[in-house]
């Protein structure tokens, strides 16, 4: 066995051990009977409608890497990157340092299929700049449509959130226009930068905020059980706490969405809509993407033991 595969085998089992530890802390926190009682007490319909919310999101995130393939000139086929990214995000939300942590996994599928440490590099950066500005996009929405809540939570005047919130919407604005004007590399000081193109650059901010979008609906079916909830409250309580789990690096934000979402709806946001949303949007997608990530290693490692004995087989014969 070679040391790259040594060091492969390490990370995966690794990974297994972190994936089983993750699942002891969210039972720790959340007793069993705590989560069995609290996804009851969501009606099935609405359960089952924040896991479409769910679902959609990952498979927005997997538009993510689509867009960062694209960019880079290469061409994979969608199923392909859904699971990568679907593997390394559903697990790297609950590790914390998603960027780092999923990158990780990324870099063992997207390697198999010809893409370069470069390549995959530029792939994690990519889609970091897409959440950011997603998540910026989002935010500034919120702001101005909710000024209220975000003003409470931020201890500043509802007309000063509103500036922020306009301000805020700039950034995508620039952005394309940079992608738009340049058409090429952004040069700051002594650092570069390269810019897509317009249409990748407008796709970047449309599929980052649908993105956001598509998780604050899942939490906003979990609360709205519990209570009327504007959706745009959601969407307020999820970037915030998504703004604060990404400069903490909290695992999983655990404790951090928590008293965020309790502070701007703190009637609503029962123990049963918090697990709920868990459950939907970390707990389930942590077990299936570790999952899957038992079963591709499996596959892979059949398949390439295959061709490793076809090539032998081939070499045997021209050899004679």
């Amino acid at each position: 066995m070679s040391l790259k595969s040594m060091i492969w085998n390490g990370l995966l089992v690794a990974a297994l051990c972190l994936a089983v530890f993750l699942l002891y802390r969210i039972f720790q926190q959340y007793s069993l009977d705590q989560i069995v009682q609290s996804v009851r007490s969501i009606p099935f319909s609405t359960f089952g409608t924040a896991l479409l919310f769910a679902a959609a999101s990952y498979l927005c995130l997997g538009c993510f890497d689509l867009l960062a393939i694209r960019s880079l000139g290469k061409s994979l086929p969608y199923p392909r990157i859904a699971l990568a990214s679907f593997i390394s995000l559903s697990l790297g939300h609950n590790i914390g340092f998603a960027g780092l942590s999923s990158g990780a996994f990324r870099y063992r599928f997207y390697s198999r299929w010809g893409l370069t440490t470069e390549d995959v590099a530029k792939i994690i950066l990519f889609c970091g700049v897409t959440v950011g500005l997603g998540l910026i996009t989002l935010g500034g929405i919120a702001m101005i449509v909710n000024p209220g809540d975000a003003g409470r939570l931020l201890r500043i005047e509802p007309a000063s959130v509103r500036i922020f919130g306009s301000l805020a919407l700039v950034v995508p604005v620039v952005y394309a226009g940079l992608a738009f004007f340049i058409r090429g590399t952004l040069r700051l000081w002594r650092w570069s930068f390269q810019l897509p193109r317009f249409s990748i650059a407008v796709a970047q901010v449309g599929v980052g905020t649908v993105n956001f979008m598509l998780v604050s609906a899942c939490l906003h079916q979990m609360l709205s059980a519990f209570g009327d909830v504007a959706f745009f409250r959601s969407v307020t309580a999820y970037v915030l706490a998504n703004s604060a789990i990404l400069a903490t690096h909290v695992p999983g934000g655990l404790g951090v969405l928590e008293a965020t979402v309790s502070y701007v709806v703190p009637k609503e946001a029962s123990i049963g809509a918090l697990i709920a949303f868990r459950c939907a949007y970390f707990f389930i997608p942590l077990a299936l993407g570790t999952t899957l990530l038992v079963i591709s290693e499996v596959v892979f490692r059949r398949t390439s033991r295959g061709a490793d004995e076809e090539a032998d087989e081939r070499a045997e014969a021209q050899s004679v």
